[in-house]
């Protein structure tokens, strides 16, 4: 397993050690003793499939504390462009924003720590893995709109497909106004 930093910090890539032979291939996704270490202890209580569609926009997604969620994601098949943003206060990265093609051919994966915005854009139909930190809460649950100009996120797609929910989402100075972010 190769782990690349991202100029975030805590923020990795993952490439998986693949295994190949005529029957086909494995590879571990998760495996705690050797996770321990690039997760600083995270320990993983939910897994999360969804399909989309090609041109499907998911997010950008937060959990606030005391419920925030560190991640780990994948895709199985299929290829999205995932994106994050650093919420952390007090981050030397605080509101920098990071992307990375994840697809099932390569098999790459991204550790997101707990207090970052996360999203992808289904540039094919795709299979997308998450493992979770905490369980889901909808009382913790918020988001940054997808196209807030104060990012300027290049989602390498101009006219996504939404959810009503992710299409009313505030920008993030909306929610630095509300102080919803400031636990994190």
């Amino acid at each position: 397993m190769e782990v690349l930093e991202t100029g975030i910090k805590g923020l990795v890539q993952i490439i998986p050690n693949i295994h190949i032979d005529h029957r086909g291939w494995f590879q571990e996704i998760y495996k705690a003793s050797v996770f321990h270490k690039i997760g600083e202890g995270t320990l993983f209580i939910q897994d999360n499939i969804s399909f989309s569609k090609r041109g499907i926009l998911r997010g950008l997604h937060l959990q606030t504390s005391p419920a925030g969620q560190a991640k780990l994601v994948t895709v199985l098949s299929g290829k999205v462009l995932d994106v994050v943003v650093d919420l952390r206060r007090g981050s030397e990265t605080f509101g920098k924003t990071f992307q990375l093609e994840l697809d099932g051919g390569s098999k790459n994966m991204l550790y997101v720590p707990e207090g970052f915005a996360h999203g992808f854009s289904a540039i094919e139909d795709s299979i997308f893995l998450y493992k979770c930190s905490r369980e889901y809460n909808p009382a913790n649950e918020t988001g940054i709109i997808w196209n807030d100009e104060d990012l300027s996120i290049d989602w390498k797609n101009h006219n996504p497909i939404l959810s009503d929910k992710d299409g009313a989402l505030p920008t993030l100075n909306d929610l630095l106004r509300k102080s919803v972010i400031s636990s994190l």
